[in-house]
């Protein structure tokens, strides 16, 4: 028998012995809890009452993905070699990703190199934001525990794209920046033109126009919700099955049971949702830049 294979069998072996020791000690009692409530792990509790400008949790996930985002690039551009690293060759990597797929391969070659820097901020940015929304960090400031007398705050998972205003911004410079670009090429009749199908002609107008005037304004909706939903929906999988559902029925051995398939859905959001939405939100952008400045 292979080394790899008694890995696997011991680990099964030790789940299957771990949730048959939770049954029999705790049964399968159930008290309900109804203190703990899901949807406070997202609850934004401003530690700096400022108004305004308040800084909470949100803030500060959002200072670290604009951190990361400078220094990723300018980090590189200093350090540039004719025999890449592995961290070089990694960056390169995503530099094509975002200059040949997301930008070049969505609007003209004249309009990407200006609109390059745009696009490739934005999808750093939320992929930054992303990828720091599944890292334990103590901002779990309603929650406490005790560490040798000191209260430290508690671990929690949270992402800034799981609050709906930052998605909502991030739509709202896209919004106005194609619709911006669309009247600056086209004139403002040209562009209004612009969004209605050639060769339709007569009554019908009375009835494609205002759909597509609702369509264009549905865009502003769908990246916000599209972003905002599937980032917030992962993070609810994963804490109703790290435990949460355990907690919130009252049941020791479901906890255990579904630990391994939270193991499996945050590997799964980690590896791909992150980089997939962030990808989606950046490729449409380049979509309705590149859209804007065509009549046709």
């Amino acid at each position: 028998m292979s080394r790899t294979r008694k890995i696997l069998l011991a680990v099964a072996g030790f789940y299957v012995f771990g949730l048959i020791l939770l049954v029999a000690i705790f049964g399968f009692t159930q008290h309900k809890n109804n203190a703990f409530q899901i949807q406070n792990e997202f609850k934004l509790i401003n530690w700096v009452s400022l108004g305004l400008f308040s800084i909470n949790r949100a803030v500060l996930y959002l200072f670290l993905a604009a951190l990361l985002t400078v220094l990723t690039m300018v980090y590189i551009a200093d350090r540039m070699q004719a025999r890449p690293n592995r961290v070089q060759t990694a960056v390169e990597v995503m530099f094509s990703l975002m200059r040949d797929n997301i930008t070049r391969g969505n609007m003209p070659d004249s309009m990407a190199a200006r609109w390059f820097p745009f696009l490739g901020t934005l999808f750093l940015f939320i992929w930054y934001c992303n990828l720091i929304g599944y890292l334990p960090l103590p901002t779990n400031s309603q929650e406490k525990f005790n560490l040798f007398g000191a209260h430290i705050t508690s671990f929690a998972l949270y992402a800034a794209t799981a609050n709906v205003s930052v998605p909502l911004v991030l739509a709202l410079v896209v919004f106005i920046a194609f619709n911006t670009v669309g009247v600056r090429t086209q004139g403002p009749i040209g562009y209004l033109k612009s969004l209605i199908p050639s060769g339709v002609q007569g009554p019908i107008l009375l009835l494609l126009v205002p759909i597509e005037f609702l369509s264009t304004l549905m865009r502003l909706i769908s990246l916000t919700v599209r972003l905002f939903a599937n980032i917030l929906a992962g993070h609810m999988i994963i804490l109703f099955m790290a435990g949460g559902l355990a907690v919130v029925l009252g049941l020791q051995a479901l906890g255990w049971a579904l630990l391994p398939f939270g193991i499996l859905v945050y590997l799964f959001e980690l590896g791909l949702v992150a980089t997939l939405q962030a990808f989606i939100f950046a490729t449409l952008s380049a979509i309705y830049l590149g859209g804007a400045v065509t009549s046709h």
